[in-house]
């Protein structure tokens, strides 16, 4: 990838144009590059948009930036005029359906990535939109789609909100080629051809790009998927597609692979080789401006900004390979970092930014502890497709040493103006125990921890967790027990916050319980609780669909019902007292009816029921207003009646103490009322009371609640993370763990 300036000089350090009123200040009349993004525009590295956009303009090329256009009105996609070599289109840093509903498939209230957090600011499968709209105001412009959204629809996939399989994005959206992956060196090459006089139908073997092709033509070397039309009526047909995919996008080892779609193909080409660390170097120097366009100030700023901006992205990959995480489809394995001097010298930029308070957020990225390639094989053969490097645990050949990643950590605290440096993207706690030379923990727990420390076990049954591709229960235990003895030693009081998965594939009831029992053993409230949604390009999500394990091709249990996904979650936040009946109804239908009761060990506390008789004759009715003692009042029929404070006539001087709102008593009932003591209150006394004393004991009680015993010592904060509110994890551009 080239980054020689070519033909004018580099401006002076500013955001890009946004408008034609930006362009004429710096004296263009024409664009080679009109960027559409779903998101704000922020000029930050965390923002791929960002990125491209800086790596194109150091290569020469004049580009703008058109942020969340009124897709109803094309004239907002025509705000700078027709681009001279093509329009590139990006759904933002997130899917835009992930952004816009939650697993339960509601409505989000809040965008993120929009100015002030407000949503409904891009359409629903925003790429497509986007594209087609753009085809519409602007003929004849070729149009290039990528980001996360673009990435991980490239081929036939399964869309959890229509419940379907759909096409590849590529086709419905009508784009000439598609980006996927981080794509800077794709983009780059792609330009530069563009920008030759190449004609965009005919650069179809760019590295890291995806293409149609016409006709039954297949280049050499390619492998040819099921197509379609097979993975759309045959669920062990997609498995076998996915599992293709999946293990083809090794940079070094994978093949091209072609996928039918009636009279048009889908080409996806080998991914783009790693970045070397002078490269990435190189693209976080460019001039960001670090934060928001000063266009959003009156809107509040874009609320993403806030757990980034004092943040440093150290790396790019991960080989930890979870199975519900989308990276191995978007970064790859291999682990890409920037040099420690790179990094210090943003940091010295970033402590004289005025909004600077001492505090750099994280140091890290999709894993934080991952500082180089698993081993030294990845680097010229790729990572193992028949293995992974820490599941089921550290392979043999694993290079893991955080000697490094400690002295950075080390440089950066030291620099003046700093006053603590936190870590808080994912630790991998496996990798921790498995480097049993250097004091990473203890390192850790002393300077970059602020009281609590987020890690994720995710689950804690062997079974879910082998479908998961995370270590056992066990590992995560050990490495509990090592924390809190470091934090023993070294005198302070810190926590772990897990992060846990409820509905994975693979998690039935039975483990769901087994995750609420942990839950309750180790005395937490869980902060971070993620219902499992099924994004494209998982495995995960290919379980769910297909129910198949797509490495060996067995069954799975999937909890698909909106409803048990519902209670799966409840069960890990039982202390909620809104969760109870969620709870109970989990409880009793997992046959675990021990956990219901008074005991130590026991989630919740029984109900108390009112007898069917009552609830069907309407004899039990909710508290009226406070009368004072003695007045009448009226009932539906206009009778007066007595309030509960008034004397009976026939009973013994004083007035009746029964429940509020009690209606009036039978006198042919008062003399053998039995009363039933498991109601709160005394119920209405019955005209066959002479009889009642064998029925009442046989008689079942309907599963209605009226009084609940509350649960002492519920916690005054419960809160889920079924938001796409940034973490600070999330160095790359637009994925998203979970």
């Amino acid at each position: 990838m080239s980054f020689k300036q070519k033909g004018e000089t580099m401006r002076t350090r500013n955001f890009l144009p946004m408008n034609q009123a930006d362009m004429e200040a710096l004296g263009w009349d024409k664009l080679d590059f009109l960027l559409v993004t779903g998101d704000a525009y922020v000029d930050h590295p965390s923002f791929g948009i960002a990125i491209i956009a800086r790596v194109l303009e150091k290569n020469g090329f004049r580009v703008g930036i058109v942020a969340q256009p009124d897709w109803k009105d094309l004239k907002d996609f025509q705000v700078m005029g027709k681009p001279r070599l093509a329009c590139l289109i990006s759904g933002g840093n997130l899917d835009s359906m992930v952004n816009h509903y939650t697993a339960a498939k509601k409505k989000r209230h809040k965008d993120a990535y929009s100015p002030g957090g407000e949503s409904g600011l891009r359409p629903d499968r925003a790429t497509i939109v986007y594209s087609n709209r753009v085809r519409e105001a602007m003929p004849g412009v070729p149009v290039i789609i990528g980001g996360i959204e673009a990435s991980l629809r490239r081929f036939a996939h399964y869309d959890y909100w229509s419940n379907e399989v759909r096409r590849s994005i590529l086709l419905d959206s009508q784009a000439d080629l598609l980006v996927f992956g981080m794509g800077e060196k794709s983009i780059v090459e792609v330009a530069e051809r563009l920008n030759n006089g190449e004609q965009i139908d005919l650069i179809t073997d760019v590295r890291g790009t995806m293409v149609t092709l016409n006709g039954d033509g297949v280049p050499n070397d390619t492998l040819i998927l099921p197509s379609f039309d097979e993975v759309a009526k045959n669920k062990k047909k997609y498995a076998e597609a996915f599992w293709v995919q999946y293990n083809q996008q090794d940079p070094f080892s994978g093949k091209s692979m072609i996928q039918s779609h009636g009279r048009k193909n889908v080409l996806q080409n080998r991914p783009s080789l790693p970045l070397s660390q002078a490269e990435m170097d190189a693209i976080y120097a460019l001039p960001f401006m670090g934060t928001y366009h000063p266009s959003y100030e009156e809107s509040g700023g874009v609320p993403a900004i806030e757990e980034v901006e004092f943040s440093l992205t150290s790396v790019r990959g991960c080989f930890g390979a979870c199975s519900f995480c989308a990276l191995t489809f978007h970064q790859g394995r291999i682990i890409q970092s920037r040099s420690a001097e790179s990094i210090i010298r943003e940091a010295e930029k970033m402590t004289w930014n005025s909004r600077f308070k001492g505090y750099i957020h994280d140091v890290g990225g999709p894993t934080a502890n991952f500082r180089r390639p698993a081993c030294q094989k990845q680097l010229s053969k790729g990572a193992c497709s028949h293995k992974q490097c820490l599941f089921p645990e550290p392979c043999a050949q694993l290079e893991n040493d955080h000697e490094e990643y400690i002295d950075l950590l080390r440089r950066l605290r030291n620099l003046p103006r700093v006053k603590k440096v936190f870590v808080r993207s994912g630790i991998r706690y496996d990798a921790v125990l498995a480097d049993r030379k250097s004091k990473f923990i203890s390192e850790l727990c002393e300077h970059h921890v602020s009281g609590q420390l987020k890690v994720a076990p995710e689950h804690v049954s062997d079974a879910v967790l082998r479908l998961m591709g995370k270590p056992g229960k066990g590992v995560y235990e050990e490495f509990v027990q090592e924390f809190k003895k470091t934090n023993d030693k070294l005198g302070k009081k810190q926590y772990l916050v897990p992060y846990l998965m409820s509905s994975h594939p693979g998690s039935t009831l039975k483990e769901a319980v087994e995750l609420a029992e942990y839950v309750r053993d180790m005395g937490v409230n869980p902060e971070q609780v993620q219902d499992f949604i099924p994004t494209p390009g998982t495995l995960s999500t290919c379980m769910y669909y297909t129910g198949l394990d797509p490495k060996t091709m067995q069954s799975v249990y999937i909890p698909k019902s909106m409803h048990e996904k519902a209670m799966q979650r409840a069960l890990i936040q039982y202390r909620n007292p809104k969760n109870h009946g969620l709870v109970e109804e989990a409880l009793r239908l997992a046959h675990r009816e021990d956990l219901i009761g008074y005991g130590p060990k026991c989630l919740i506390r029984p109900r108390r029921y009112i007898r069917d008789d009552q609830q069907e004759a309407g004899t039990w009715k909710a508290k009226k207003p406070t009368r004072r003692s003695g007045m009448k009042k009226k009932d539906v029929a206009g009778k007066e009646v007595l309030s509960k404070d008034t004397p009976l006539k026939g009973a013994p001087g004083k007035a009746y103490k029964g429940a509020t709102g009690k209606p009036e008593r039978s006198k042919e009932a008062q003399s053998a009322e039995i009363p039933y003591k498991g109601a709160g209150g005394r119920p209405k006394r019955l005209k066959d009371a002479p009889n009642i004393g064998k029925e009442a004991k046989e008689r079942r009680f309907k599963d209605v609640v009226k009084a609940e015993v509350p649960y002492k010592g519920i916690p005054s904060k419960i809160r889920g993370t079924d938001n796409p509110v940034p973490n600070g994890k999330s160095r790359h551009h637009g994925t998203k763990k979970r």
